[in-house]
């Protein structure tokens, strides 16, 4: 048996990669987490520890030989070197890195390709994710340096903006939502911004992929789909999958950061990523956004009746 250890992983990508690696034979699943959402499957694993605590989860983690470690919730370089710490060079096999596809520096040369210029510092001008995205940066640096010398194998996976199942931020619910209650919404007229979408599928698969793949080895890849997404064309991809006439009203941009209206993809920019290097060394295929949206909207209409996840609260998606 192939021992996993994921560290996080109790929700949205992590939980999806747990039910989607539980498929696949010859891995022994352990789950670290600080117990606040309970993984609760069969034949996983459950660790209850903060990983800041570096002391207890050296107590707690098994003697295993780890032939991979799956990081979904390293956000500094303290969380890289505090596992890592507790991790002996003998009993690992490949680090997975789950970063974020901020961490690139405003460029407008696209799509943005893993060579690209990353962030050098923080940048007010991001707004709220400024500091996510520097010490995101900040935490794949620390992994390089640290494996590099340790002569540990490291795998970086920048995903782009992911929908699906289990999903807490408001990005597709929140349109979900408005189209459930027949209410209006409100779009950017003449807007031209373009931006990279992922399903939450493909970022499980990908993770899988790389696990034990020697061409993945000391990589970093994005994880974006192909197409070029604007609020337009995921209108239509909505109309298509509820089977309804959306009401939608057009209004200037500056109309809507007045009204403080929260739509959740950008106005002013385009975020177009290269996601073509994995499908490449992987010979893996994205997910369409038509077919990706449609399971994610079955999932959201029974998130609508049942508690979802398991044992959680429901939360409208």
């Amino acid at each position: 048996m192939r021992d996993v250890l994921v560290i996080g992983g109790s929700y949205f990508v992590g939980r999806v990669f747990v039910e989607e690696l539980l498929k696949q034979a010859g891995f022994r699943i352990t789950v670290l987490n600080r117990g606040n959402i309970p993984m609760r499957m069969k034949d996983v694993r459950e660790i209850v520890c903060d990983r800041h605590d570096t002391r207890r989860m050296g107590e707690l983690l098994p003697p295993a030989r780890w032939y991979g470690v799956v990081d979904f919730c390293g956000y500094t370089p303290e969380d890289i070197a505090g596992t890592l710490s507790v991790l002996p060079d003998q009993g690992l096999e490949q680090y997975i890195f789950i970063s974020t596809a901020s961490v690139y520096a405003p460029t407008l040369e696209l799509p943005v390709g893993e060579n690209a210029p990353t962030l050098s510092g923080l940048l007010p001008e991001l707004g709220p994710f400024a500091e996510y995205a520097f010490y995101k940066r900040l935490a794949e640096q620390e992994l390089q340096r640290r494996c590099g010398r340790r002569h540990l194998p490291y795998t970086i996976i920048r995903p782009v903006f992911i929908y699906g199942k289990y999903n807490y931020a408001p990005r597709e619910n929140y349109f979900f939502d408005l189209i459930e209650k027949d209410e209006t919404i409100v779009l950017p007229e003449n807007s031209l911004s373009l931006f990279s979408l992922v399903s939450v599928w493909d970022v499980a698969r990908i993770i899988i992929g790389c696990l034990g793949n020697g061409s993945a080895l000391n990589r970093i890849f994005n994880a974006s789909a192909g197409e070029l997404v604007s609020y337009a064309r995921l209108m239509e991809v909505f109309e298509s999958i509820t089977g309804r006439q959306l009401r939608i009203e057009y209004t200037d941009i500056g109309e809507i950061e007045a009204r403080n209206i929260p739509l959740p993809f950008p106005l002013h920019e385009h975020l177009v990523y290269a996601g073509d290097l994995i499908q490449t060394v992987l010979e893996f295929r994205y997910t369409t956004l038509m077919e990706g949206m449609h399971e994610t909207y079955r999932y959201y209409r029974l998130g609508r009746s049942l508690s979802w996840p398991p044992g959680e609260e429901k939360h409208g998606g």
